[in-house]
């Protein structure tokens, strides 16, 4: 009877601990190496592990037949993670691919869901941090502050070149092409610089909004690139804007204009930006985007001393970037369990 008492006690605790193991095995979730190039950031770790068990993409490689059927969910950090028809094979029990980010360009939306995957993606968490790098483009391509910040740190005399002046902010004439989330923060933001505010959007915005910025709603591009000292890009790409901005449209800006532009690479014709810049077309271009990222080092543009380029650094802060990783485990848990996700993005 002793034996048997011991025995079932022995049976009770081999029960709860499955029992506690199943409750504790946490989904798998495939994603670059946290840390490496192009990855997510190290620091975000916690976030992820805190729901999931995270499977390094480089480790799936070496050993896809131990992790194939565990995996979940993908992470898209960037285009590091390039999500193929051979990947999607390989993965018989994906529920999600979870972009971090607002732009799902570089995912085939209708390969991915052939499969019964759903995609997400971030918006709106990018909103605040894209508008101010938009501002902060203008600014700095206005009052020329990489020149400014060359001239302190190499200057070979005291004195101002009569190129280091810069133009006004305060008082000029922005023209904003995309009036969606992103374009109404930034007439928002240039509003409180007493900016004369034009608008292109496919859509007007009603009124009062109109009102609530001081935008003026321009039916036309060209009138808009006729009238603006500052042309700001923030369209989504896609078929019907890419390169939006060609030779056609530099040739309807003023000479004294800025372009600058924050949406994606290929919604401007990059060669003619350059003939624009060279001809003097018009004044100046700030871009965090670009085609390839980030440009080859010998790219033209780079050569241009009127141009800033950015590696595409717009949601690029500590607060963004932590945002966008917890609603990317929001996204994820919510696919996997079947519940309704948040941020959906259908084809």
């Amino acid at each position: 009877m002793l034996h048997m008492t011991i025995r079932l006690i022995r049976g009770a605790f081999r029960l709860r601990s499955t029992i506690t193991q199943v409750v504790m095995e946490k989904p798998c979730i495939l994603a670059t190496t946290l840390g490496a190039p192009g990855g997510i950031y190290k620091c975000f770790e916690p976030c992820i592990e805190k729901h999931f068990t995270i499977i390094p993409y480089e480790r799936f490689v070496q050993r896809k037949e131990d992790f194939a059927d565990k995996i979940q969910a993908l992470f898209v950090w960037g285009a590091a993670l390039k999500v193929d028809q051979n990947l999607l094979q390989s993965l018989p029990n994906l529920k999600a691919v979870v972009n971090g980010g607002v732009g799902v360009d570089h995912l085939d939306i209708p390969l991915i869901n052939s499969f019964g995957v759903k995609v997400t993606n971030t918006p709106h968490v990018v909103d605040n941090a894209t508008a101010d790098i938009g501002m902060s483009l203008m600014l700095a391509s206005a009052r020329k502050i990489v020149e400014g910040h060359n001239f302190s740190k190499f200057r070979e005399s005291d004195d101002f070149p009569e190129s280091s002046l810069g133009t006004d902010v305060s008082g000029a004439t922005l023209g904003i092409i995309g009036m969606g989330r992103i374009g109404y923060k930034i007439a928002k933001r240039a509003q409180g610089f007493e900016m004369k505010i034009l608008y292109h959007n496919r859509n007007r915005r009603p009124e009062s909004e109109e009102r609530a910025v001081g935008a003026t709603y321009c039916a036309s591009m060209k009138e808009l690139l006729q009238r603006s000292d500052f042309v700001m890009v923030v369209v989504n790409l896609s078929p019907q804007t890419h390169k939006l901005i060609g030779a056609k449209e530099f040739a309807m800006m003023k000479p004294n204009s800025t372009l600058i532009n924050i949406s994606r690479g290929l919604v401007v014709d990059q060669d003619a930006l350059v003939e624009a810049l060279q001809k003097k077309m018009i004044r100046a271009a700030a871009l965090d985007v670009t085609y390839p990222e980030p440009l080859p080092r010998d790219h033209p543009l780079l050569a241009i001393p009127n141009v800033i380029v950015l590696p595409h650094v717009g949601t690029h802060t500590m607060e963004t970037s932590q945002i966008m990783v917890e609603r990317m485990v929001t996204n994820a848990l919510a696919a996997l369990t079947g519940g309704q996700i948040p941020d959906e993005v259908k084809a």
